[in-house]
């Protein structure tokens, strides 16, 4: 496990990273925007011979803006160019709603807990 977190102060990103079941499991909390989304980018530049299979669980990210959507289409092309998979999990309300309205949810599977998105 890897462990990133900051300081919970308005405008953070925490990060956290996870291995189950060979999958990575990186759960953010706080804010992705231009001053976070590098902290986004450093969690999801996966090692050498990790599998590139990657479920975000969003459950406590408050805020995204158009730097959060950019990584996560980056990181998504990234992953499937590898043959692997971006899937996003337990995304908050206004969240969703930024996802749902420039379609992201089109593009990168959406599941409502990380066990269902662990479970695809």
């Amino acid at each position: 496990m890897v462990d990133t977190e900051q300081p919970g102060q308005p405008g953070q990103l925490t990060v956290r990273t996870d291995v189950v079941d060979g999958i990575v499991v990186v759960a953010l909390a706080g804010e992705i925007d231009h001053q976070t989304a590098g902290s986004l980018r450093e969690a999801l530049d996966l090692p050498d011979g990790v599998a590139p299979h990657v479920v975000l669980d969003l459950r406590e990210v408050t805020f995204m803006d158009s730097s959060g959507i950019n990584s996560l289409l980056a990181v998504h092309q990234t992953l499937a160019q590898a043959d692997g998979w971006l899937r996003l999990a337990g995304t908050a309300p206004a969240v969703r709603r930024v996802i749902q309205l420039v379609g992201i949810d089109g593009v990168i599977d959406c599941y409502p807990t990380v066990q269902q998105a662990l479970a695809h």
